[in-house]
């Protein structure tokens, strides 16, 4: 796609020039895209302008002084709530009068969607137009009552006289009495008529109608003010306040059209997890509930430390509390429920077994944190008690302890740098491993730099934690007592000491310079401020300020790149950039304002038009975290590294080679195809809460070009040539991704090889029969020995009970045995003569399920018989049947593949099953079922085929075989089991059944695509397919084998000739044990991925350039990139992603700002949002990493 295709198709362009109106005036649809009567605009603007009719009588009244003010207030509010009352009924008897017809009307398809036929100005269809109701009756009577409160307290509000006391001017209340009431016309109609969509959609779906309830709850909180400045004594603070907020109120429509208002839902969980986070000293959390819970107790922590009437009890309750919050405690409760669960079912075996999930939390942790704990109040109280208190100064205990932290932050931010691939982000890091591309010399460099990250965790769980501690006990602050600055500073600091102590640390020595400097100075700052509050202060400031910068650089990247990128370039772009230069100040303020406000840079389209997002929390989005993905066949390879990757971070996260992680911290991990995308939630005392996203696999055009800028990012990072300079320069530095380290992970490789010249090899398709023989017998003397087994522990179990014999196989016993019947004359071919053929049934339809009904009652009646066969041989009646059973089958083989004709009479040669006798008792321990060997096959072809059974290779594997579950066996087992003829010829015929239902009778070398079908179970037809497919066991073990034989054919190829038998057992048990080999497709391979397998292999054929591929994933722990992203960027471009979608509805597929930016990386971050707007393939729930 171009960089000129749309930002919005014609259909949408005329959609939103639709909604957009009715947005900015709250409701009214005065742009319909066809015609309708004039009575429907005239309708909707008297409505429109109701709640101004019915304040104007109360003011008139008032300003004539008829009546108080607050008589006012109420006469208008209760006219209000008369009128919202009779309109909402008015829309109930409109839907009530047209149920019955809409039940019985058939739905017109040519109508579209948005028309409406209007018969009278007060028509049903016309009510129900324009005032489309509410969906619940709670909400009906409630929002007519909030709509008279709001109508009443407006016009009090907005009384003209109460504005000329505010402001003095005639000309200045007029305005702002009529704008005013615009406002409140848009709040009420947005209200009470119809809801109009709003620009700022926190939620997809308006369940319970809340949207309804935004602009009447910003209304009064400008109100609010008004009444607190009515009825408080003269405050300064607060009449300027509620001045300039009287002049704010006239901008709230075009606050609302841009949606830099949050919705009510984004607005509560920003404010707490803002009030939280720098009121509180706590974090934001990883999910709704937490962030309420954690809310209540911070605040409760806060006001409780306000009653405590001494000192020290102060200093102990804030530093006890301070701590315990900042601790997992969630995690924390279920470790001790599972450690209470487990102590309680510790005598019961059924329970002790439970595999519970991995709670990180024992005794060693718990003895940790007690030790802590202790020795923090232990210091925090002697230090306040028996240390003096005086004024800060250069040489006061509180400036000594201020050097320390000083010196501490220094050392722990070098500490940090120099565990990342580069510094600062620009120059390449000279510790730094030079090359990742081997995994054990990077692991040998990189020992040296976890030495370093190992004494920068001590320091920064253990030494700055009390050294920050000693600071705030030793303030003089603390001396006054029942102070609300003091409490909520306090309390807030010496939780940050636990919660987040990196940013604490730079907090106290940013505070303690200034102090330093501004020690003697009679300053506001040293004045009216106690140190509580001044740190606070510093943190806000500080995350603001970093926010700007980060929000500078978003903006640089969108400016620049819309130029440098020619693919970016449209033919607006040099416009846009004019625009940004001449009005430089204004988009400047925009930046400012966005990170004052904590909210997402908006730029409209990805476009360098930059707006002011709405504030919402950290997580961006309002679901609970991993609740939705698009789950596909790749979901698989990341729910396999997920947990593996999650303790890579542990290391990571804790040692600070990822730099600094605080909630909402983006990172970009690669590997080979896949793209893992992680999401800071929450972090605390040695713990970090984090989200993990796996990105779709099957590769775009535009997710392909930004994966290979990715590649590069982190190419020209990892992959550092010898002969490079030391100081090397990040040469992407304006890519939003700087990459951070590279960790070791337990994960699938995934190699992909074109087997050209392997499968088409002559001499290599010739063996294949060979070896399949060979690797079929294997596979079924192990599965009968392992089958003995089984039994050999169910009989010990039932050996008492029932009387059966101890080496009898129950497959002999469940195994269908048919009653005989006469073989019809071979001339009559009809369909009972070939009752068992069928092609799904379709041709012969009656026939053969009438025979399949037979097969499965006859079992009923001939199952008392089969119980009384002996051990070591076969019911004569049973093989007869089963003989004279191959007869249609043969002539139905004869008939149709036109095999050589025989002379009337002559009897036709036949497999016969006679009486198997074996030599050895033992023998039936490996006796393969009797139906395994009944194939349709001549006894000719039988004896021709013969000559192909490995019976040096079948007494090789014999002799491997131990018994070890028998605990009596002869001396000579192996040998009298392996001279058994008559097991012997078990397996030939078995063997030789299989070789005939998947290769026929020919001798041929088979072709490759013939292998490829065989591989994939698309056999093609032959009489023995349909043989063996009947018996599904036989079939899947057979399907097996070829895979296998196929596994080996490429081992061969590849590593060479297998050089005795010994050797191509230990291939066969590698296999087995170590391999799954079938197709990606499969059940069984997704199975073997989550379990980690050590190996896969799978056979694939690509048909554009008709060459069949071999795959191989191999399991082991290898090097996965890691990056940093800005987090401003992914915040900017998905609110531009929520506006886009929820609001203009561009779901185009091809649209311009999901296009491919290689700097941005556009298409990825619009893949990591979360469902329905994104579209990753997996996403974790809230994963708790611990850092201890």
């Amino acid at each position: 796609m171009g960089p000129d295709v749309p930002l919005l198709n014609d259909y949408k362009q005329e959609f939103f020039l639709k909604r957009f109106p009715q947005t900015v005036l709250g409701g009214p649809r005065f742009k319909l895209g066809y015609c309708v009567p004039p009575y429907i605009y005239v309708n909707q603007i008297i409505l429109f302008l109701t709640p101004w009719v019915m304040g104007g009588v109360g003011t008139l009244l008032y300003q004539l002084d008829i009546i108080k003010d607050y008589y006012t207030a109420a006469l208008s509010g209760g006219l209000m709530l008369v009128t919202a009352l009779i309109l909402q009924m008015t829309n109930l008897y409109a839907r009530e009068k047209t149920v019955t017809v809409e039940r019985m009307q058939i739905q017109n398809t040519l109508r579209d969607e948005d028309e409406y036929e209007f018969s009278s100005c007060v028509g049903s269809e016309t009510i129900k137009f324009i005032i489309p109701g509410k969906k619940y009756i709670v909400n009906t009577v409630f929002h007519s009552f909030l709509a008279g409160v709001m109508c009443g307290l407006g016009t009090w509000y907005l009384l003209p006289n109460r504005i000329t006391l505010l402001y003095n001017n005639i000309g200045g209340t007029v305005v702002i009495f009529v704008f005013g009431w615009v406002t409140i016309c848009i709040g009420e109609y947005s209200l009470i008529i119809n809801t109009a969509t709003e620009t700022a959609t926190f939620q997809a779906l308006d369940t319970y109608e809340i949207t309804a309830l935004m602009r009447p709850f910003y209304i009064f909180v400008f109100i609010a003010v008004d009444l607190a400045h009515r009825f408080t004594v003269n405050i300064p603070v607060l009449e300027q306040t509620n001045q300039i907020l009287h002049i704010a109120f006239l901008f709230l429509p075009f606050l609302w059209a841009l949606g830099i208002l949050p919705p009510l839902d984004a607005l509560f969980l920003w404010g707490m997890e803002q009030v939280l986070e720098f009121g509180l000293g706590g974090s934001p959390m990883s999910s709704n509930t937490r962030l309420l819970v954690m809310f209540l107790f911070s605040a409760g922590t806060a006001i409780a430390s306000y009653f405590i009437p001494s000192t020290v009890g102060v200093v102990l309750f804030m530093t006890g509390f301070g701590f315990i919050l900042s601790l997992n405690l969630s995690e924390i409760g279920l470790a001790f429920k599972h450690t209470m669960i487990s102590h309680l079912a510790s005598n019961n075996s059924k329970w002790s077994k439970s595999s519970g999930p991995r709670i990180h939390f024992g005794w060693r942790e718990f003895f940790f944190y007690l030790t802590v704990l202790t020795l923090a109040l232990i210091e925090a109280s002697l230090l306040h008690h028996f240390a003096g208190f005086s004024a800060f100064s250069k040489a006061s205990p509180q400036a000594i302890v201020s050097y320390i932290l000083i010196i501490l932050l220094i050392v722990m931010w070098i500490l940090r740098e120099i565990q990342g691939v580069y510094l600062f982000g620009i120059f390449r890091n000279p510790f730094y491993p030079k090359d990742v591309r081997t995994m054990t010399v990077f692991m040998e460099t990189q020992r040296r730099l976890m030495k370093v990250g190992v004494v920068r965790r001590i320091l920064l769980t253990l030494v700055s934690p009390f050294a920050m501690i000693a600071f705030l006990s030793l303030d003089s602050s603390l001396q006054s007592l029942h102070s609300v600055s003091i409490c909520i500073g306090f309390t807030r600091t010496f939780r940050m000491v636990w919660q987040n102590t990196e940013n604490a640390l730079l907090e106290m020595v940013i505070v303690s310079i200034v102090q330093m400097l501004l020690f003697n100075t009679d300053v506001w700052w040293n004045r009216s401020l106690d140190t509580g509050i001044r740190l606070l202060l510093a943190g806000v400031i500080r995350d603001r300020l970093l926010q700007l910068i980060s929000k500078l650089q978003f903006a640089v990247a969108v400016l620049l790149t819309s130029w440098t990128e020619k693919k970016q370039r449209r033919k607006s772009t040099a416009s846009l950039i004019t625009l940004n230069i001449v009005f430089f100040p204004i988009v400047l303020a925009f930046i400012a304002v966005s990170a004052l406000l904590s909210s997402p840079m908006l730029p409209l389209f990805t476009l360098p038009i930059f707006l002011i997002g709405f504030p919402r929390p950290i997580r961006s989005w309002p679901g609970t975290v991993g609740a939705t993905a698009c789950v596909c066949s790749d979901t698989m390879y990341y729910q396999q590294v997920v947990p593996s990757l999650a303790t890579a971070l542990q290391s990571a996260l804790a040692s600070g080679s990822l730099g600094l992680s605080l909630p909402g911290s983006h990172y970009l991990c690669r590997f080979q195809d896949r793209l893992m995308w992680i999401l800071v939630l929450e972090r605390g005392f040695t713990y970090c809460c984090v989200n993990i996203k796996g990105l779709e696999l099957q590769e775009t055009s535009c997710h392909t070009a930004e994966a290979h800028r990715v590649d590069e990012v982190f190419e020209m990072a990892f992959e550092h040539q010898e002969h490079a300079e030391t100081f090397s320069l990040n040469h992407h530095f304006g890519n939003i991704l700087t990459p951070c380290t590279a960790l070791p992970v337990r994960l699938y490789s995934d190699a992909r090889n074109v087997l050209s010249g392997i499968i088409d090899s002559h001499e290599n398709l010739k063996q294949l029969k060979d070896d399949f023989l060979k690797v079929l017998v294997w596979i079924l003397v192990q599965y009968c020995y392992k089958k003995s087994k089984i039994c050999e522990k169910l009989d010990k179990t039932t050996k008492n009970k029932e009387g059966s014999f101890p080496l009898t196989q129950p497959q002999a016993f469940d195994s269908a045995v048919e009653k005989p019947r006469p073989i019809k004359d071979e001339d009559s071919f009809s369909v009972d003569t070939i009752a068992d053929w069928t092609d799904d049934s379709d041709l012969f339809d009656l026939e053969p399920s009438r025979t399949r009904e037979r097969k499965e009652t006859e079992p009923l009646e001939v199952a008392p018989r089969t119980l009384l066969s002996v051990p070591g041989s076969v019911d004569m009646e049973s093989a007869v049947g089963t003989l004279q059973e191959t007869a249609p089958e043969d002539k139905l083989y004869k008939a149709v593949l036109g095999l050589p004709a025989v002379d009337k009479g002559k009897k036709q040669e036949v497999v016969s099953l006679p009486l198997v006798e074996f030599s050895c008792s033992y023998s039936e321990l490996l006796s393969i079922p009797e139906e395994w060997r009944t194939a349709p096959m001549p006894t000719s072809k039988l004896n021709e085929m013969r000559q192909r059974f490995p019976e040096d290779w079948y007494h090789f594997v014999l002799s491997q075989l131990d018994f070890f579950h028998l605990k009596e066996k002869p001396s000579n087992l192996l040998e009298d089991i392996t001279k058994d003829k008559a097991l012997k010829e078990l397996y030939v015929h078995g063997v030789l059944s299989c070789c005939f239902g998947l290769f026929g009778l020919d001798n041929t070398v088979p072709a490759p695509s013939h292998v490829f079908r065989a591989y994939t179970g698309g056999i093609p037809w032959c009489v023995g397919l349909d043989w063996l497919t009947g018996k599904p066991e036989l079939f899947q073990l057979a399907l097996k084998a070829f895979r296998y034989t196929f596994k080996l054919m490429v081992d061969k190829a590849s590593l060479g000739p297998v050089e005795n038998f010994k050797e191509l057992i230990n291939y066969l048990e590698e296999y087995e044990s170590d391999w799954y080999i079938g197709l990606v497709s499969d059940i069984e391979w997704q199975q073997a991925v989550l379990q980690e397998k050590p190996y896969l292999f799978s056979l694939g054929h690509d048909p554009n350039m008709g060459v069949y591929t071999g795959r191989v994933l191999t399991l082991q722990e290898l090097l996965v990139q890691v990056g940093k992203l800005n987090d401003e960027a992914v915040r900017g471009q998905w609110a531009n992603l929520s506006w886009e979608l929820l609001y203009a509805t561009n779901d185009d597929e091809e649209r311009y700002s999901i296009q491919a930016h290689p700097v941005l990386l556009r298409n990825l971050t619009v893949q990591a949002a979360d469902p329905p707007l994104g579209y990753p393939v997996y996403s974790s729930a809230a994963l708790h990493v611990p850092l201890l």
